[in-house]
């Protein structure tokens, strides 16, 4: 019996509102997060991802006070990120709520900090946030960026992903770059690539247009996948995306 395949809404937070563009320019206002995050609590989402999409750039800690709030009010497991560097930016996010912490440019400029926070807290808590996107000259024709994709890592992004999970990562949300925001499709090449070399859960982002495109990233190898635009601006429900999942064959919840 294969495990459920989870739908996650992701928020995208800037200065307290959720926002979405198109490879995170051109940012539109989608709405209250704390409201949001009720709504999708209660049409049926099996997780929340809430990022605070310019906390690295901007070098600032993640929104408190929307996380804190956001928490209270849904039930679902809630994964933050946004600005986590390392112990005492997830202690503070468990402490205010976060039920996982995710970590992107914070692991990618001290990779010991995957292994301290693991030590301390357990794989459990700990996502790998990984943007990456179709970059030449890389082995794996994959390479990551940081700071909303506009920062080249200098890192194949196949390499740091087997890297992150050996050093205790429990999970990987993978966002393509190239299409978030796009409503083109997934990339199933990039997942297909990071499910070979991981064996812990992997998050599919970056593209959903339609529920085929779901059933699509499932197929490709994903435990769960994540969109933005289409929930928030209700292109479609997660009622069906879970349908077009089961009828697909896969396990929902």
């Amino acid at each position: 019996m294969s495990l459920a395949i989870r739908v996650i809404p992701c928020l995208d937070v800037h200065d307290g509102r959720v926002v979405k563009g198109v490879n995170f320019r051109n940012l539109r206002d989608a709405g209250d997060p704390v409201a949001l995050a009720a709504a999708y609590g209660a049409e049926g989402a099996d997780e929340l991802v809430f990022l605070d999409i310019s906390a690295s750039s901007e070098g600032r800690a993640t929104t408190l006070d929307v996380v804190r709030r956001t928490a209270e009010t849904v039930f679902i497991p809630l994964c933050v990120g946004g600005g986590v560097r390392g112990v005492g930016d997830v202690d503070l996010l468990l402490r205010t709520g976060a039920d996982k912490v995710g970590i992107n440019t914070g692991a990618i400029s001290r990779p010991q900090a995957i292994d301290e926070i693991v030590e301390r807290f357990g794989n459990q808590v700990l996502v790998l946030s990984l943007d990456a996107r179709r970059e030449e000259g890389r082995p794996s024709g994959f390479g990551v960026t940081t700071h909303g994709g506009r920062t080249s890592a200098g890192l194949d992004a196949i390499e740091w992903v087997r890297e992150a999970v050996d050093r205790g990562a429990g999970e990987v949300l993978l966002n393509s770059m190239d299409a978030d925001g796009t409503t083109g499709g997934f990339d199933l090449e990039m997942i297909a690539a990071v499910k070979a070399v991981v064996d812990v859960p992997v998050i599919a982002s970056g593209g959903a247009g339609s529920v085929a495109d779901f059933v699509a990233a499932a197929g490709a190898g994903a435990d769960a996948v994540l969109a933005a635009s289409v929930f928030h601006y209700q292109t479609l429900t997660i009622a069906e995306v879970k349908a077009g999942l089961a009828a697909a064959g896969f396990a929902v919840r």
